[in-house]
């Protein structure tokens, strides 16, 4: 039995649970926000909160205490420089517990644990927002609404001109751009078909140089022909001739 039981024990013996109280606060101090269940983190709360204001005070001393409990030079230096300048005027309730649904393996009650001062969902130093008042309002609002509507339909104006400028100018580009393609596309056509009319020229040339070539041929195997065939009419009648004299 646990007679005059005045903290969670967290079945644990006690090196066991400082070790783990000091692992978590550091973990907590380098992440700022932790998840665990809702006993460790109402005993980490108990444990951790007394070393933040101890850091308030950046003393070797203040340094010595606070790393026998943390025992890791990692969280004291973020816990005596960016976490101390965050806390600086906050007089205690360094953390918030949020509660969080039960644990599938055991149907342990988590929670997330977290520094106040980082989460900046629940942050109430926000500037605030002003309300318009469409009715019961005093003239010099009024005046003052028109005259940022007319500023503002000035300023839209003036960026729809600039607008339309730039696009003005863009397509100026792109004509001129388009007229150099077209250009040079009709330069190349009819270097084209300067070339084509040439390479046809010079071929009819070439046909018809062969085609004088093979008439003069023809015209000489011809000759030749005509010749022999007189030569051996010739020498027929001379054979008659002699036969019929003897």
């Amino acid at each position: 039995m646990r007679h005059g039981k005045k903290f969670n024990h967290l079945g644990r013996k006690a090196a066991h649970r400082k070790a783990m109280l000091a692992n978590m606060a550091c973990s907590l101090i380098e992440h700022k926000k932790i998840k665990t269940t809702l006993s460790k983190a109402k005993a980490l709360r108990l444990y951790v909160e007394p070393l933040i204001t101890k850091s308030k005070n950046d003393t070797t001393h203040s340094r010595r205490t606070v790393f026998s409990y943390l025992k890791q030079k990692e969280a004291i230096t973020e816990l005596f420089g960016d976490v101390a300048s965050k806390v600086a005027e906050r007089p205690g309730g360094y953390t918030r517990i949020l509660k969080l649904s039960n644990r599938l393996g055991d149907n342990a009650q988590m929670a997330f644990i977290e520094l106040v001062d980082y989460n900046e969902t629940y942050t109430t130093d926000k500037p605030k927002k002003k309300k318009a008042r469409r009715s019961g309002g005093s003239k010099t609002t009024e005046t003052a609404v028109v005259t940022e509507t007319v500023v503002a339909e000035e300023v839209a104006t003036e960026n729809v001109t600039t607008e339309v400028v730039e696009v003005e100018e863009k397509t100026e580009e792109v004509v001129e751009t388009a007229e150099v393609v077209e250009e040079t596309v009709a330069e190349v056509t009819e270097e084209k078909d300067t070339t084509e009319v040439v390479e046809v020229e010079e071929r009819t040339e070439e046909v018809v140089e062969t085609a004088e070539v093979v008439e003069e041929t023809v015209a000489e195997i011809t000759e030749e022909k005509d010749t022999t065939e007189e030569i051996k009419e010739e020498e027929s009648n001379d054979s008659s001739d002699a036969e019929k004299a003897e």
